[in-house]
Order: C-alpha cells, then structure tokens, then sequence
C-alpha cells in the first residue's frame, strides 16, 4: 500500500524525443541575490530559482532589512544597500540552506550589531566550524553553545587582511569570505586549499566581477580581493540549474533517445555541473549543441560503457551517475567524494543503501563507491531527506518496475516540479 508522501515512478516503454525547460540555477540565484543586495543601485534578476532554499535566501535578506520586490515568480528588483547591513539587529532562519547559511554569515560579520541565526535540524549535522573560526579571526564575536545553530553574532565589522581556510569540507566557506571580502575594514588575502568543488569558486569570483569586484589569484590557493566597500549593481539572468540537468540528461542514457537541455550552454555556463554532460559523453552517449541548448542522446540498447571518474568537483551529479552505473556493461568508480558525506545526508552511502536495496552490488570507501552492472529490481527508496537521492532513483524508476520514492517532497529544497517535469518529460516520444 502506497502511503501519501510516496511516489511511484512510472516506466517508459519508448524512446524519449523531447525537451524540457528548466528553473534557474540555485547556485547563481543565491549568489546573484547577496551580490545585487550588496550592491549601490537597483538590480533585476530573472530566472530566479524558486525553490525552498532560494525562498528561505530571499527571505533572510528582508529580514536583515534589504529591499527586494518581486515582479513576477521567478524575478526580482534588488535594490542594494550600497554595501551596508540594513538592520542592526535580526533574526535569520537559514533553513536547510548551506548557501543562506554560509554566505549570509559571512556578509553579516561585515555589518554593525547583533544578529541570531538558527537553522533545521538536517543543516545543524552540516560543516559550520570553519567558517565561524575564520569569522572569529576576523573579529566577529561568535557565540554558540553547540559549535553550529543557534549562534548569536556580535560585531563591529570584519578587520581584513590574510586568512587561512580549510576548503575540503565545503567550497561555500571560501565563496562565503570572497563575498562578503569587499565589505572589511582593509583588502583581504584568503587563503584556501581548495581541493574539490573548484568550479563553485570559479562561479563565485566571476560573478564578483561581473557586480564590480575583481578577485586576483597571485598562486593557486590565494584570493586577493579589494575593499571596494560595495558592489556595483547588474542585471542578470541566470541560467538553467545544471545539477537538476543532470537527471533528465541521465534519463536519455537509461530509457535511450534524446533529451534536450533548453538554454544550458555546455562550454560558456558559469556551472561545474554541466560537465556531467561529458561523463555521460564517456559512456557512449552523444551530445549535441543548438545555439545555448544542448541535446543528450543515449546510445543503442546495451550500450553504456562503465567508467572511473573523479567527482571531486562536481559531486552533486555524484548520486545521478550511480544510479546510471547499474545499467553499463561493465563497473562504475566514482573517486574523490569523501565531502559528499556531509551533504544534506551522507550522500556515498545513502546511494549504496538505495542501490542495495535495489539488487545492486556496491562497494563503498571513505572517498568512493563501485558500483557493478546488474538488473535493479524494484523497490522503495528511503531519501533520508535528501532531495537529490530522490531525484536520482527516480531516473532508475523509468526503466526499472515498481519504483517507488519515500518522502519525495524532499525535491522542494530545489525542484519543487521536479516530478511534474519528469512526467511530461516521458509522455513524449515515441508513442505510449
């Protein structure tokens, strides 16, 4: 008996021959957002992602007292602040929201007052202490009895100069400092080893540039960025979520035909994630460009090839490409992903969980999984709250009988029509 937070996945007896339009980048919004509230004028952002994640962003600003007026579901007029936290005092919810977590505490240690922020449960177990460190060595006063949410922030402004960071657990930390950077009391030098999710920072100091701030890199592990004290406001349209990409990319590998991506360019996007699209190219299937939209064909029935492949950099498409992998000729190794493990769930192995229970052998390290071909049966897929454990099964559900997704509105963190897209998505084609 099915319960009412599950739903089944559908097979599809045809090959796909259809596009699908998707909601803009949670990466970029997010960014765009602080960037253009940062900013002296007034920015329109389009294409906005309209998600619980970019919700709860959007919705923190406010509270911190920046103007935002929407224009319509997916844009918005930000009116900057010229550099300035509005309010001296608010009370942020973060939600589940690395991004609003990691970036709005980094911007706030720039302003003048006290500040408390809390989050749900799922971000309290999620990385926090370096950013909070690296706030306090800048003079941030950080109080938490936990070490992560709640916490009470006291500050005066953040002092600038060189800082040191640890960035294996997360980009965000980095992004988090670049950003809000400008706003110090003197030019910053921050220091990170960044070791996974490069193309996150490569986002972060283009998008810098782009509202006014130029980031230099002297040597590979250092940002040198001036105190410009704002940014200059830009109107901007993001582009298509690649992450959410992913799954209708993968769809034409599994059930075969083609799938086109509208307006994700596959070389000029801002998003690492985009770069799944090769790994797919590596198992036999083809991609096509048609000026900013690309094509994912997949191969002939049997023809997906396994691979090795380091997902260090773009390892939110990690759990879409394990649940490709059973359905290749010969083993799949995804290396590189320990960070994985402090994601919304510990996403290595909620994936072998989810494969297991499918049928399918896996082998998993600290920093890997294996997984082998075979013929996955169906089953119930616990998320463990993760919406892209969600998403990713679902795409074995278009080939695989009796699928079925618990607590699947977990997809709302950034595709709350994710399921709505996948259906429409398979009733075209070749026929029923």
């Amino acid at each position: 008996m099915e319960h009412a937070n599950q739903m089944p996945i559908v097979t599809v007896g045809h090959l796909l021959a259809t596009s699908v339009s998707l909601p803009g980048s949670k990466s970029i919004s997010n960014r765009v957002l602080l960037l253009a509230a940062l900013a002296k004028g007034a920015s329109t952002l389009t294409n906005i992602q309209i998600s619980d994640d970019t919700l709860v962003f959007v919705q923190a600003l406010k509270d911190l007292g920046f103007d935002i007026r929407e224009v319509d579901e997916a844009s918005c007029v930000v009116t900057g602040s010229g550099g300035r936290i509005p309010s001296d005092s608010a009370t942020v919810w973060c939600g589940s929201a690395g991004t609003a977590a990691r970036f709005l505490l980094a911007a706030v240690g720039t302003g003048d007052g006290t500040y408390n922020f809390d989050a749900t449960e799922q971000m309290k177990r999620r990385p926090m202490t370096t950013l909070i460190e690296a706030l306090s060595f800048q003079g941030v006063q950080m109080n938490s009895e936990t070490g992560t949410f709640p916490l009470e922030m006291v500050t005066k402004g953040m002092t600038g100069g060189r800082i040191a960071m640890d960035a294996s657990e997360s980009s965000q930390f980095t992004s988090a400092m670049l950003m809000a950077a400008p706003l110090a009391k003197s030019p910053m030098e921050v220091q990170a080893d960044v070791r996974v999710s490069r193309p996150y920072i490569e986002m972060t100091t283009t998008l810098m540039a782009q509202y006014g701030v130029v980031v230099t890199k002297p040597e590979d592990d250092m940002f040198v960025i001036p105190n410009t004290g704002s940014y200059k406001a830009h109107d901007y349209a993001v582009e298509p979520d690649a992450s959410t990409a992913s799954y209708f990319a993968a769809a034409a590998a599994v059930v075969g035909g083609s799938v086109t991506i509208e307006n994700l360019p596959l070389e000029a996007s801002l998003q690492g994630d985009t770069q799944f699209l090769r790994v797919l190219e590596s198992m036999g299937c083809t991609l096509s460009q048609q000026g900013t939209s690309t094509t994912v064909t997949g191969p002939a029935s049997g023809g997906l090839k396994g691979v090795t492949v380091d997902m260090g950099d773009i390892s939110d498409t990690m759990m879409t490409l394990a649940c490709v992998a059973p359905y290749a000729d010969s083993p799949t190794t995804i290396t590189n992903i320990a960070h994985a493990r402090v994601k919304e769930s510990d996403r290595v192995h909620s994936v072998a969980v989810g494969l297991g229970q499918m049928g399918i052998q896996v082998e998993e390290t600290e920093s890997s999984v294996t997984i082998y071909p075979g013929t996955p049966v169906g089953a119930t897929i616990g998320t463990f709250g993760d919406h892209r454990i969600a998403m990713a099964f679902s795409i074995m559900g278009l080939v695989t009988p009796g699928v079925v997704i618990d607590d699947y509105t977990c997809v709302a963190k950034t595709c709350p029509e994710f399921f709505t897209l996948l259906e429409d998505m398979t009733k075209s084609g070749g026929g029923a």
